[in-house]
């Protein structure tokens, strides 16, 4: 695996480099049905003098193409949209998302920040066969860019800073989200066996990760349910196996369960101790359907003979409209302790509208179940401390941004979101009865 890791990075170092001299057209990803052509660079693309357009009208050209984390599903009229450019057999491109963000929050267990959250991804593809073979990086600066490794979220659990556990607070992604190759092999017109590895990577357990999603795609904040549902988007040694039939994908995972380490520069490594399996459905282009469950063997650091099984379920659904799109998913994540019985679930959902071009529009709401760790919070735990779910809290996210203007292939908005929330009474006198937060950002993305 240590050999796999290490030439797969260096070739996506080599491709990001590629992608940054060279990307200088425009991709639209969408699905809007158009005829089929199919080209030695990548399945589904046109191509003309100013830009590319890949194609999606099913589920096994969607999958082909690769546009999100791990081997993640969304509906296959989902809009994507990347820099684009071809060297001999090789398509490469290149995309991401990065928020330089301002956060204010009440109560006295609130904070105020100024950070940046964000993420790029060069890709590179081409036909091997009878199939698709794609390198993949994920690579985040967030280790520099969030200082004191969290920024601060009220109610947010889940990972550790300096040993402690990390309360009211998000951690930083790593620098590696994913170093990955994938394969694709066609077994017929209707039929795709797929093989996914990944030194650093996302297992096939839940929906794609908050960061790559259409629906939370202008949210710089993460989920408070983000560790009940799809917080496994950074795993180590990731192996992954799909058949894809029609509309529906079958898979299966092992991967290295511990969460990363607050090294957030290098790449961790473990044992294949964990597994995971999925079942995607699209039955119609606008919807997509999956559910997951899985066994994390001692994810978390502070507490490491504990077992994990989680069970997630997501419907995704995306209409695009004139002159916009709006995607929407409602999802359901749970962790079971496999110690205790102990269980903790997470409800969300949350919708995105772009319209009139330039305007962006969304709402997330949440309903997730809390472990007694916010009673401590970041002090060391005490003594023989045993981590359960016991409360649930509510939160509910309005925001709004308008891209300003058009750097070359960058686009730019400003925008702003407020967070309200719905307390226990068991935690008002930590918390008081009605905080509330809000951010302020400048979001760049390429275009």
């Amino acid at each position: 695996m240590r050999t796999i890791r290490n030439i797969v990075l260096v070739f996506l170092v080599s491709v990001g480099w590629s992608v940054g001299q060279d990307a200088h057209q425009h991709m639209d990803m969408s699905a809007h049905a158009e005829s089929n052509q199919t080209t030695q660079k990548m399945p589904d693309m046109r191509m003309s003098d100013q830009m590319m357009r890949m194609k999606s009208h099913s589920l096994l050209e969607l999958l082909q193409q690769h546009a999100t984390s791990g081997t993640d599903a969304e509906p296959n009229s989902t809009p994507f949209e990347m820099l684009m450019t071809t060297k001999r057999d090789w398509t490469l491109m290149f995309h991401g998302e990065g928020f330089l963000a301002d956060i204010q929050q009440s109560s006295p267990r609130g904070g105020d920040k100024l950070f940046s959250t964000n993420w790029v991804m060069p890709m590179a593809q081409r036909k091997l066969g009878n199939g698709t073979l794609t390198i993949r990086a994920m690579l985040s600066f967030e280790p520099a860019t969030i200082s004191k490794r969290r920024y601060p979220e009220l109610f947010q659990q889940g990972e550790t800073a300096f040993g402690l556990p990390i309360v009211d607070g998000q951690h930083p992604h790593n620098f590696f989200m994913e170093l990955a190759a994938m394969y694709d092999y066609k077994i017929g017109e209707q039929t795709l066996l797929s093989v996914y590895a990944a030194p650093v990577g996302d297992p096939a357990l839940g929906p794609p990760a908050y960061p790559h999603r259409a629906s939370a795609a202008e949210d710089p904040i993460a989920p408070l349910g983000h560790h009940l549902q799809d917080s496994t988007h950074v795993a180590d040694d990731v192996i992954t196996l799909g058949v894809t039939y029609r509309n529906t994908r079958l898979e299966a995972s092992g991967f290295h369960g511990r969460e990363p380490g607050e090294d957030r520069w290098d790449v961790d490594q473990g044992t294949i101790d964990s597994w995971s399996t999925r079942v995607t459905v699209n039955p119609a282009q606008n919807w997509s359907f999956q559910y997951s469950i899985g066994q994390l063997h001692s994810p978390e650091a502070l507490f490491p003979s504990e077992d994990i099984r989680r069970m997630t379920a997501s419907l995704m659904y995306n209409l695009p409209i004139r002159d916009g799109n709006w995607a929407s998913m409602i999802l359901w994540g749970r962790n079971q302790s496999l110690a205790d019985g102990n269980v903790g679930n997470g409800y969300l959902l949350e919708s995105t509208l772009q319209f009139l071009h330039r305007n962006f529009a969304w709402t997330r709401i949440e309903n997730v179940d809390r472990t007694n760790e916010l009673l401590i919070g970041e002090n060391p735990l005490p003594l023989g401390f045993t981590e359960r779910y016991f409360t649930r809290v509510q939160a509910y996210t309005v925001g709004y941004d308008r891209e300003v203007g058009h750097i070359p292939h960058l686009s730019a908005a400003i925008g702003g979101q407020i967070m309200l929330y719905g307390v226990p009474d068991v935690l008002k006198p930590i918390y008081d009865s009605h905080p509330l937060g809000g951010v302020v950002f400048l979001k760049l993305r390429p275009h």
